[in-house]
């Protein structure tokens, strides 16, 4: 069992910054696919960044440009590194662990095994 816990996030004007950062329980970090996704009210999870394991990153079209996904092996900590924020980069993100070589795909929430708690975006205009 792996226990995800998110902080960072908060109420920032658009043109802002924010960093989340995500901590996993665990010794088998490195193994893990890390991601972040998010949600608003009335809508289904989507992807933002992901952190393979392999060390590949990947970035939904809407964020590419302005979020960062980083990760701390060490430290069993990944980043989202969020830059340039615009109101409908509100949300709650949350942060999410696959299994490696589990079945299924890196922006696909359906195929993820761990998730934290999420932690609240909100970009004023």
């Amino acid at each position: 069992q792996v226990h995800l816990v998110e902080s960072g996030g908060g109420l920032v004007q658009a043109g802002g910054s924010l960093r989340l950062s995500c901590t996993a329980s665990g010794r088998t970090f490195r193994t893990y696919t890390m991601s972040w996704f998010r949600q608003v009210p009335g809508k289904e999870r989507e992807f933002a960044a992901s952190s393979h394991w392999t060390g590949s990153t990947y970035y939904a079209d809407s964020v590419k440009g302005r979020f960062t996904i980083s990760r701390d092996n060490a430290e069993n900590t990944i980043y989202l590194q969020m830059n340039s924020l615009k109101p409908e980069d509100t949300a709650v993100y949350y942060c999410a662990a696959k299994v490696r070589f589990s079945s299924g795909s890196y922006d696909s929430s359906r195929d993820y095994q761990y998730w934290g708690q999420g932690t609240q975006v909100t970009v004023s205009s």
